[in-house]
């Protein structure tokens, strides 16, 4: 079991003990976005520095309904020139061999796993992540989502009742009206994606820090810089409790599978130091590499 880093409570904007507020974080994404893969290194540095101090709600967009008409070689294209600029690893041979029919059902399965909790939440989708963009699976059907339920960790049977619920429909419905009604501050920072039929939603990922009383916006593509999630999080009043970097034994124990520019970021050491640092790791049979097409990822031995 990986160490809780999120706010104990899933209250909105909830107290903490010392009665200073919890701060939300409205983290808009997809399960199959390439670019908010490229924010997981963000993400895991912002859930270490504010370890305790945030409540993640992870609101998903629907990136897709359908991807009959989808052009495929297109979306290879933008997988590798993501992945090329973000540094995490990707196999975009999923779409030549096993191309997902939707993201709607990997959303919504997101939904049912968050209704044990914001790190159930996070765990699952990470699992999600992880077999979509590079071990090539066709994560969009019940049988395959409540698979993944098991290799997160999650409760699985709890997972399959809420899967099948109303509820979880209702709340994916709720979370896709939220995407597809930008606030000002989104159309400010020119983070709107609009469809070849002109339909409007918030740029994928986005994140929304909800304090109290105050409400900072990181819009697009600045969510994947660590350091403007820092400043945001700061903005609306939260405390920052670890400023030293995380070393990537104790990464990989806290958050499981970490890909090497996840710890580059964590560690806050240059690529080639921290590559010869994880390659003499798993010399000593510490660390395991897992490749991908491209990149790696690294779990314990």
């Amino acid at each position: 079991m990986h160490r809780c880093i999120f706010a104990r409570d899933r209250n909105r904007c909830c107290e903490r003990s010392t009665g200073m507020m919890t701060v939300q974080v409205r983290f808009y994404t997809d399960p199959a976005c390439p670019w908010s893969w490229a924010a997981e290194p963000a993400i895991r540095k912002l859930m270490w520095e504010f370890e305790g101090e945030l409540e993640f709600v992870w609101v998903m967009g629907g990136l897709a309904r359908s991807y009959e008409h989808a052009s495929l070689i297109e979306i290879v294209g933008t997988w590798l020139v993501d992945a090329a600029e973000g540094g995490m690893p990707c196999d975009p041979r999923l779409w030549t061999e096993n191309p997902l029919d939707s993201t709607y059902p990997a959303c919504q399965a997101v939904k049912a796993a968050s209704e044990q909790g914001s790190q159930a939440g996070y765990r699952y989708l990470r699992t999600l992540r992880e077999g979509i963009m590079f071990e090539r699976r066709k994560l969009d059907h019940a049988e395959a989502l409540i698979d993944a339920a098991g290799r997160s960790g999650i409760e699985r049977a709890r997972f399959e009742v809420d899967l099948r619920s109303h509820a979880i429909t209702e709340a994916f419905g709720a979370d896709l009206e939220e995407v597809r009604n930008p606030p000002k501050e989104a159309r400010a920072a020119d983070a709107i994606h609009r469809s070849a039929k002109g339909r409007e939603r918030i740029s994928f990922p986005s994140a929304l820090f909800v304090g109290d009383g105050a409400r900072h916006g990181v819009w697009g593509s600045p969510s994947v810089d660590s350091e403007r999630m820092r400043a945001a999080a700061l903005a609306v009043g939260a405390e920052r409790v670890n400023e030293h970097p995380l070393e990537p034994l104790e990464a990989i124990r806290r958050f499981g599978r970490c890909a090497t520019r996840e710890l580059e970021v964590l560690a806050e050491r240059p690529r080639p130091v921290i590559e010869s640092e994880l390659w003499a790791l798993a010399r000593d049979w510490k660390l395991k590499p897992v490749p991908a097409l491209t990149g790696t990822v690294w779990e314990r031995a």
